[in-house]
């Protein structure tokens, strides 16, 4: 393998209108990402998927919203996505896969 002398670079910046398009598709996304929660709890209530606990105001904050693939971009407003879990539910489902990869290892 040959190595690339290294130096500087040229970097080209975008224009001022570039960026501009860019900050704002970069807005667009974190707000349409940043109230899943509420939706997820509009579409599917205060209830634990897994457990089926019930959540009031005063507990509301131990209820998560567990992304069903994994990507927490994916928020179709369905949301055939998430599910959402208690605290306790959310951790378990994430454990899982380790626990696995654990036991399967040979000894």
């Amino acid at each position: 393998m040959v190595a690339r002398p290294r130096g500087p670079r040229t970097v080209i910046l975008p224009s001022a209108e570039q960026a501009s398009a860019l900050v704002k598709r970069m807005r667009d996304g974190a707000e349409s990402n940043s109230n899943y929660r509420t939706k997820s709890l509009k579409i599917h209530g205060p209830v634990c998927a897994k457990c089926g606990r019930e959540f009031d105001a005063a507990s509301i904050g131990q209820l998560t919203v567990h992304h069903k693939d994994g990507n927490h971009h994916n928020n179709p407003p369905d949301g055939s996505n998430w599910e959402n879990l208690c605290s306790h539910c959310h951790d378990d489902e994430h454990s899982r896969g380790v626990l696995g990869e654990y036991l399967s290892k040979p000894e």
